[in-house]
């Protein structure tokens, strides 16, 4: 009988949708941290570690200046506490995203306006997003979801035709680009996440990357109470520092950077290869103006997705579906009174299916990711 529950229960994920690559380089530059018995810094600047970190990741963006944080979610919240975005004001975002990216917005007392997706790459759609901007408008978030860079020109040119903010949501886009710019350098900010599934990762994490010296300079105080020194606030502010510890893990993975976005395009591709004419399944096809991380790699399935996803799950392969609820049908907002008509984020949410090309699977595993989804939708057709 045990041995019986144990065979049961060993319905595992052998390959995970995403998967953190930790080393002894992380683990020792960990344990000079705690050595140290500095593990974080309240001073305006940071602790060194932090430092290092925020002048890696100006660099690698290409822009003036970067803010650590503990989380993506904090970068959105001190983003909008920067540019005072609040009570009365209008955000306009996709509504398929991360629930981050419209809460941060509804906790500063604004509203989240939900505009329609393109189902090229399921980013914004520049049309919606021209129709819904009025007078209450303040600022434009982006979304590069799932690492597809959105079409960042015709977005800017709306936001400073009608005095907008730009505010990249690039949480899942680190290492892309859109017609030479990486994502995170063309809005008025940028905010990236470090969570364990992303392309680097310490776990948790964050940061703000901006060219405006003003909004820089704000954005540390912000992250820590909004004090400049003396321990007297200046403006509103929050604890959302980064510790040292998670400092140290992202420098070691900043390093790695290159070599990590290098094996996902190789993975992506062999995988699309693999695929190529697979009746039934649209593939991820990167914009000639813009290279991606292929933090995600994005099919849809015309039909019976979520008996294709139990398949693949049931084998092994940690496929997954992101989002299955748009912002606008979740209880909350359906609460807040949301109804919009949104029907290409709709069909997106019914049909998108991501699968797995992180760099610790090989081109074996992406072989037998490309025969078991073959294998699925023929057993479901």
């Amino acid at each position: 009988m045990l041995i019986r529950c144990q065979i049961q229960c060993l319905v595992v994920i052998l390959i995970a949708i995403n998967k953190p690559l930790i080393g002894d380089e992380e683990k020792e530059e960990v344990m000079k941290v705690l050595g140290s018995g500095r593990l974080t810094d309240s001073s305006f600047d940071g602790s060194p570690m932090v430092r290092e970190f925020e002048k890696s990741l100006a660099n690698f963006i290409g822009v003036k200046h970067a803010i650590a944080l503990n989380s993506g979610t904090s970068a959105l919240m001190a983003s909008l506490i920067a540019l005072d975005i609040g009570h009365g004001d209008e955000v306009l975002m996709p509504s398929f995203t991360f629930v981050a990216t419209a809460n941060t917005v509804l906790a500063r007392g604004a509203k989240p306006v939900f505009v329609d997706i393109n189902l090229n790459d399921y980013t914004m759609d520049t049309d919606d997003l021209k129709r819904k901007i009025n007078k209450r408008s303040r600022a434009i978030i982006p979304v590069h979801l799932y690492g597809h860079p959105a079409d960042m020109n015709p977005i800017i040119e709306l936001a400073r035709k009608n005095d907008l903010f730009v505010i990249e949501d690039a949480a899942q886009s680190l290492g892309s680009s859109y017609k030479g710019n990486q994502t995170g350098s063309m809005g008025d900010l940028g905010c990236f996440s470090f969570y364990s599934t992303k392309v680097v990762t310490c776990g948790e994490g964050g940061a703000i990357t901006t060219n405006d010296d003003d909004l820089y300079v704000n954005l540390k105080k912000i992250r820590n109470h909004g004090i400049f020194s003396n321990h007297n606030p200046e403006i509103l502010g929050l604890n959302l520092r980064m510790p040292e510890i998670e400092a140290a893990l992202i420098n070691v993975q900043m390093r790695k950077i290159d070599s990590f976005l290098r094996i996902r395009r190789k993975n992506a591709k062999m995988l699309s290869e693999y695929l190529d004419g697979l009746k039934g399944v649209i593939l991820p096809r990167e914009r000639n103006d813009c290279k991606y991380n292929w933090y995600l790699y994005t099919i849809s399935l015309e039909k019976s997705r979520d008996s294709v996803l139990k398949i693949l799950n049931d084998k092994g392969i940690g496929a997954t579906v992101y989002y299955r609820t748009p912002l606008h049908k979740t209880q909350l907002y359906k609460r807040l009174g949301y109804d919009d008509n949104l029907p290409k984020t709709i069909w997106a949410s019914e049909h998108v299916l991501s699968l797995p090309v992180h760099p610790e699977i090989n081109e074996q595993d992406i072989s037998n990711i490309a025969s078991l989804l073959k294998d699925a939708i023929k057993t479901i057709s």
